[in-house]
């Protein structure tokens, strides 16, 4: 059992083993996915966090007005003391300035894209399937309650198998509603920090283009 279906085993009276057998085996696929889970958003949070304390607008700043000034060397060398992934970017693109700093620009920023979205695929697949994967809990269960009536004689006798079904169905529901739950705002969270690391690359890239653009004029002129 993991702690997402803690409080739905609480609110039912029942002990997280007791809540997982009375699951059925539906159970076993929500368990792994609510570990996946948890471990990813864990794993994104954290590198959420170490990215923003590693922000750092002022070097790019400072890079940028290195880079105005011509000197490119000087731009490089306040970047490479920089942990900010703008800095990172800024700086190999200056490096390969002499063969081709638009696709060093690319390269760098595409790196840095996939650092941001790495884990997204999977916390996204398990947000949409968790609930499938419940409801399909809920259909055996059902199909088990149905199943218990379709037996005839005493209705008293199948009490339990039919309470059993009707008991599956619900918690296979609630835990698959669960997981995607839980998983569904740190998900939202992350594309929006990644939309903003999009916005602070390309806002970058034009500024860069800017300044080149400017210092290109002043030395034809």
């Amino acid at each position: 059992m993991t702690s997402l279906s803690l409080p739905i085993a609480f609110l039912m009276g029942l002990s997280p083993m007791e809540f997982f057998i009375h699951g059925g085996y539906i159970m076993w696929p929500i368990i792994v996915l609510s570990f996946v889970i948890v471990t990813v958003v864990i794993e994104r949070v954290i590198f959420t966090l170490r990215e923003s304390i590693n922000r750092d607008r002022e070097s790019v700043d400072k890079l940028l007005e290195r880079v105005e000034a011509g000197d490119f060397e000087g731009a490089i060398n306040i970047g490479k003391k920089s942990k900010d992934f703008l800095a990172r970017i800024l700086v190999y693109s200056l490096t390969h300035r002499d063969t081709s700093m638009a696709n060093a620009f690319a390269r760098a920023s595409n790196q840095e894209m996939q650092r941001y979205n790495q884990g997204m695929p999977t916390l996204d697949t398990i947000v949409t399937a968790a609930p499938y994967v419940g409801l399909l809990g809920t259909v055996t269960g059902m199909m088990a309650t149905f199943a218990a009536l379709g037996e005839g004689g005493d209705i008293g006798a199948n009490a339990g198998a039919i309470t059993g079904g009707v008991g599956e169905a619900l918690i296979a529901t609630a835990c698959g509603l669960a997981v995607a739950i839980f998983g569904l705002f740190p998900f939202n969270y992350m594309n929006a920090k990644i939309a903003q690391a999009k916005h602070d690359i390309s806002d970058a890239s034009n500024a860069l283009e800017l300044i080149m653009s400017k210092s290109e004029s002043n030395t034809a002129a």
